[in-house]
C-alpha cells in the first residue's frame, strides 16, 4: 500500500497506519515529492513523530500497488502546491493522483482518504466532482466547491463513506473503522 505523505502530517493516522496494516501482512510505503532529493524526513502535526521518504511521486508506479491512502493533516494542501500556476494544477502528486483515479475508476486501486486529505482531490476538480464523499466539516466547502457530493447525517458529515474504490474518513477520531474498511476493499481486488 502507498500513503502520501508530507509535513504536518496528522500521527494518529501515521501511527495506526504504521501499526494495523503491516499487523494483516500489508507493507505500508510512503511516497511524497522529493525535489530532486534523495529521501526527505517529514514531521507530524503534533511533532511526536517522523517519517524519511524515499519514495518520490514522480517516479512512483502505481501498478506495484492495490491500495493509496492520502494522509489527513495539512501534507496535501502542501503536496498539491505548483511552482508555476498553469491551467490545471501541474504539481507531481496532484499528476499520481490523476492516474490513480483512472486505476480506481478502472476497478484496480483503491482510494482512501481522511479528514482535510481530500485537498488533493479540489485542486483538479474533474477528479471529485460528483463523487460521493465525508470529510472533516472545515473542509467541506472547499469540497463541496469542487463538485463533490457531501454525505451528511444530522448535521454532521458521516465518520466514513464508501462509493465504489473511494473511501473517505471525516477525521482521525474514525481511522479504526476506516483501515478495517481500506484493508477489505484492497483485499477484494
Amino acid at each position: 500500500m502507498l500513503v502520501l505523505i508530507e509535513e504536518h502530517y496528522d500521527e494518529t493516522e501515521f501511527n495506526v497506519f504504521n501499526e494495523y496494516f503491516p499487523s494483516f501482512g500489508i507493507d505500508v510505503d510512503y511516497a511524497s515529492y522529493l525535489w530532486g532529493n534523495e529521501s526527505l524526513t517529514f514531521e507530524g502535526n503534533d511533532k511526536t513523530s517522523k517519517v524519511v521518504v524515499k519514495h518520490c511521486v514522480s517516479k512512483v508506479n502505481l501498478a506495484d500497488y492495490k491500495g493509496l491512502i492520502l494522509i489527513g493533516g495539512y501534507a496535501m494542501d502542501r503536496l498539491r502546491y505548483q511552482e508555476t500556476l498553469s491551467q490545471t494544477n501541474q504539481a507531481p502528486a496532484v499528476n499520481l493522483l490523476r492516474d490513480a483515479v483512472a486505476m480506481m475508476d478502472r476497478g484496480e486501486l483503491a482510494i482512501g482518504t481522511i479528514c482535510h486529505s481530500l485537498w488533493l482531490f479540489c485542486a483538479d476538480p474533474t477528479l471529485i466532482k460528483s463523487r460521493q464523499v465525508t470529510c472533516a466539516h472545515n473542509i467541506v466547502c472547499d469540497v463541496e466547491n469542487a463538485g463533490a457530493e457531501i454525505i451528511t447525517k444530522d448535521g454532521s458529515t458521516v465518520e466514513l463513506h464508501q462509493q465504489g474504490l473511494l473511501i473517505t474518513g471525516k477525521h482521525p477520531g474514525c481511522v479504526n473503522v476506516f483501515v478495517e474498511r481500506f484493508k477489505d476493499t484492497v483485499n477484494a481486488l
